[in-house]
C-alpha cells in the first residue's frame, strides 16, 4: 500500500513506522529493510531526515542517534487526505454523497457511530 503524497521510499518508511508500537532508529529500520531489499543505510537515514524536515516524523536524540516517530497516526493521515479530497473534488455535498454510497454496511455503521459520538461531544 503506497501512502499518497509520499515518494516511493518515503511511503515504505512511514508505513513501517506506523506499524511499529514504539519509536525507532534509522539502524532498526535499515536492518528491517535491508533484509528485504538492497538499500544503503545513508538512503534510509536521508529519507527519515527528509520526512522529519517535512513534518511527518518527529525525533529525539539518544546518544549519537535519533529515535523517530510519526507526527500523525495512519488514521489521522487518512482523515487529512479525505478532508483534502472533500475540499477539492467539486461540490463537497455531492462528493460526500458518492463516498457514502460506496460504503459497505460495516463502514456505514462505523460512520453512524462516529457521528453519534461527535454529536454527543459537541452537545457538552
Amino acid at each position: 500500500m503506497s501512502a499518497r503524497g509520499f515518494g516511493d521510499l518515503e511511503a515504505v518508511v512511514i508505513e513501517r513506522i506506523w506499524d511499529r508500537p514504539e519509536k525507532t532508529t534509522v539502524r532498526q529500520l535499515f536492518d528491517e529493510l535491508a533484509a528485504e531489499r538492497g538499500i544503503a543505510y545513508t538512503t534510509v537515514m536521508s529519507t527519515m531526515d527528509n520526512l522529519h524536515r517535512k513534518g511527518w516524523l518527529d525525533r529525539e536524540r539518544i546518544g549519537k542517534a535519533y529515535r523517530y516517530w510519526a507526527t500523525l497516526s495512519r488514521e489521522e493521515y487518512s482523515a487529512r487526505l479525505m478532508r483534502e479530497a472533500l475540499g477539492s473534488g467539486g461540490r463537497s455535498d455531492l462528493v460526500l454523497a458518492h463516498f457514502v454510497e460506496q460504503m459497505s454496511a460495516e463502514e456505514s455503521e462505523g460512520l453512524r457511530a462516529a457521528l453519534r459520538k461527535l454529536s454527543r461531544s459537541r452537545r457538552r
